[in-house]
């Protein structure tokens, strides 16, 4: 049985570098896939596929990164003058906000003076984290995280890129587009299955979506590979 005091294992606390790295390897398998099945539709030889495909890795890695810390640190500023706003009206306008609190918890539920006396507790053990969570929906575990938003979504698109890439190198030529679609299929597939077991939801459901995204991303791919190529012939 489990100790009423011990700290369950909630999947929303997965949820902001979950979300960045599922986004990352989704990304990186479709964007080189992509990438490799459009470059091998339009030419037969195997170095532009090769460079083509690791380019697109290492500038996918960078752009996910780069575009996740500014998002994310954009998130964090906005969270930062909030708070001190917050700060700055507690200071000035106690009465207010503690009222303001006690209408929080009323709106969710609560009797008058049963909200009245968790505000004033809450106050009183940290009135700023109390207004931040209740009042802002500011906590540890949705704070922004710039950083590790950016590493976690550059490691996953590396890791997720890497597999087309080292199809480029191995896989038969007259074959390319077949063994890249398939694989990656297959990558997303687990991706997909991965992303609901940690996140705790449909499996089925997951994999089913990123696989018909995935698909149409990389038959587009591909007529366009293959409309450029007979263009130069």
């Amino acid at each position: 049985m489990k100790n009423s005091v011990e700290s369950e294992n909630h999947f929303v606390k997965r949820s902001g570098w979950l979300r960045a790295s599922v986004l990352g390897a989704n990304d990186g398998i479709l964007s080189t896939t992509s990438l490799a099945i459009g470059v091998a539709a339009a030419n037969v030889a195997r170095d532009p596929i090769i460079l083509a495909t690791l380019a697109g890795l290492v500038a996918g890695a960078m752009s996910m990164a780069a575009g996740e810390y500014v998002s994310v640190s954009s998130q964090l500023d906005v969270e930062t003058a909030d708070l001190k706003r917050e700060k700055d009206e507690l200071a000035s306008t106690p009465d207010i906000e503690l009222k303001e609190l006690s209408t929080i918890y009323e709106k969710r539920g609560l009797k008058s003076d049963l909200a009245s006396e968790v505000a004033i507790q809450l106050t009183a053990h940290n009135a700023l984290e109390a207004h931040a969570r209740d009042e802002l929906g500011i906590n540890e575990i949705s704070r922004a995280k710039p950083l590790q938003a950016a590493f976690a979504s550059a490691a996953s698109f590396i890791a997720g890129g890497i597999f087309p890439l080292l199809l480029a190198f191995i896989v038969p030529l007259k074959q390319m587009i077949f063994f890249q679609y398939g694989f990656s299929i297959l990558f997303l597939a687990l991706s997909g299955t991965l992303a609901a077991k940690v996140g705790g939801s449909s499996i089925s459901k997951s994999v089913w979506r990123i696989c018909v995204w995935g698909t149409i991303a990389m038959v587009m791919s591909a007529l366009i590979g293959y409309l450029f190529g007979v263009s130069l012939q």
